[in-house]
């Protein structure tokens, strides 16, 4: 059976564990039998006395990009400092009493997800504050097979919380290798400590884990979600939904007005090995055109090893606003981190003006798309820091 960071760290049993220790966490970690990470740890005599946590809160289940406020925690009745809201670091208030801080969330291998950035400003306070971080490491669920990894490479002038730095939106690194990549590259010099996973194989899905799936956000229900999660997201920039409000979200594109059989037609032509199309209807309850009825597209992924969802996502848009030119908008997505919502794409994509992409004829779109989707050197780039064989 895998074994999380969190479950090596229980079994190492640590001289350390009774300091005073900060845990930046969620519902969404738990051990590898659905134990809780913070309850576990708790329970092994970790001396855990405060909890940070991320977007979607402590629970995992808050809307995307609602602020969060710090609180209570339910469960342990710690106290939980949220770095979703207010601030995106801990403070030297916040370290004060602390030892170590360990962070233990788990991700799913794509850019734009949040966790990945709010790990860089934990490490980032750690050094300032002259704190011990360590990464109680998880699989990346989309697998670290680098010839999965898909760009484009961030632009550091479209940096945001939905991408800092300048990797690619598909990364196929678990987020303690991406702490130790940062951690050198971008000169933070913290004190860092990763524990690995054991059993492990960087051509592993969380399919093969051999373990129940537990949702990282609410959005993010199932294994399919997060394989589609790359290039679907891209729809949040536009007026088609991304199935949020419903059972199909990071599953789907739809709106009231999209015409589904001739693109369900084209996808299947197209991409039928890899991935199947089929039409739906669905009103979600919340989201983009809530308790209104949609006519939708619901994708599954065929075969994982040979889908490039950034690749697939981009065509899509394509061609849906190719074929719906008068219904077609591209719109501002508002969260906490981007109040105005404003040039959404950009920040997804990592690059500037990526709106001007889709104005080019199909021919020269796909040529494009395919220079920018390609990940040259990135494996090179990252192998020191790489903890997991192939």
């Amino acid at each position: 059976m895998i074994c999380f960071g969190v479950d090596e760290i229980i079994l190492q049993n640590p001289a350390w564990k009774t300091k005073a220790l900060g845990l930046v966490t969620s519902d969404a970690a738990t051990t590898n039998t659905g134990i809780l990470s913070r309850t576990a740890l708790l329970q092994a005599g970790f001396n855990i006395v405060l909890l940070f946590s991320p977007e979607h809160g402590i629970s995992a289940k808050a809307p995307d990009g609602e602020a969060q406020q710090n609180g209570i925690d339910e469960i342990t009745g710690l106290p939980i400092i949220s770095l979703y809201g207010n601030k995106s670091m801990p403070t030297a208030q916040d370290l004060e009493n602390i030892d170590i801080v360990l962070f233990d969330i788990p991700d799913i291998g794509a850019r734009f997800y949040t966790y990945l950035w709010t790990l860089t400003y934990v490490l980032e306070a750690c050094a300032i504050h002259k704190k011990e971080l360590i990464v109680l490491d998880r699989p990346n669920p989309v697998s670290g097979n680098f010839d999965a990894a898909e760009g484009p490479f961030l632009e550091e002038s479209s940096s945001s919380f939905i991408g800092r730095w300048n990797i690619p939106i598909k990364h196929s690194c678990t987020l303690g290798e991406l702490a130790l990549y940062f951690n050198n590259t971008k000169n933070i010099d913290a004190s860092l400590t990763v524990v690995t996973v054991k059993n492990w194989d960087r051509d592993d899905l969380a399919t093969d884990w051999g373990i129940n799936f537990v949702a990282t956000s609410p959005a993010i229900q199932n294994p399919n979600s997060m394989l589609l999660y790359p290039g679907l997201c891209l729809l949040e920039a536009t007026n088609i939904s991304e199935g949020r409000g419903s059972q199909y979200s990071f599953e789907t594109a739809a709106a009231p007005w999209l015409q589904t059989n001739e693109i369900v037609s084209f996808i299947n032509q197209s991409f039928g090995d890899e991935i199947k199309a089929n039409t739906i209807s669905f009103t979600p309850t919340s989201g983009k055109y809530a308790n209104t009825l949609c006519k939708g597209i619901h994708f599954e992924v065929i075969d994982p090893a040979y889908c490039k969802p950034v690749f697939f996502g981009l065509l899509l848009l394509y061609i849906i606003r190719a074929k719906h030119p008068q219904a077609f908008l591209w719109a501002p997505y508002k969260t906490a981190v981007n109040p105005s919502g404003e040039n959404h794409l950009d920040k997804l994509l990592g690059i500037n003006n990526a709106q001007n992409l889709f104005e080019l004829p199909l021919p020269q779109f796909i040529a494009n798309c395919t220079k920018l989707t390609h990940c040259a050197g990135w494996q090179e780039q990252v192998e020191p820091y790489l903890r997991y064989s192939f």
